[in-house]
């Protein structure tokens, strides 16, 4: 699919969600990372070095704040419980 480009999640410039991408799972533009992966990863104590090493990618360091921006938006709506 050349020229293909993953659709912007809302306003970001960083993060992507398109269906064609990680089955539409919201992800970083220019990488195959899931935002939850990189979520994940910075929880468990990981620097934006380690990650970088360790996807073997050149993971783009401005996407860092909206990657906790998008996780502040989702810890912020209410889920009730049944």
């Amino acid at each position: 699919m050349p020229g293909w480009q993953p659709s912007a999640y809302k306003d970001y410039q960083w993060i992507v969600a398109d269906p064609e991408l990680l089955g539409g799972k919201l992800a970083i533009r220019g990488t195959r990372l899931a935002v939850s992966l990189i979520l994940e990863c910075l929880a468990s104590g990981m620097s934006f070095e380690d990650i970088d090493q360790s996807f073997d990618c050149d993971f783009p360091r401005q996407a860092l704040p909206e990657v906790l921006k998008v996780a502040s938006e989702f810890t912020d709506s209410f889920h009730v419980a049944a």
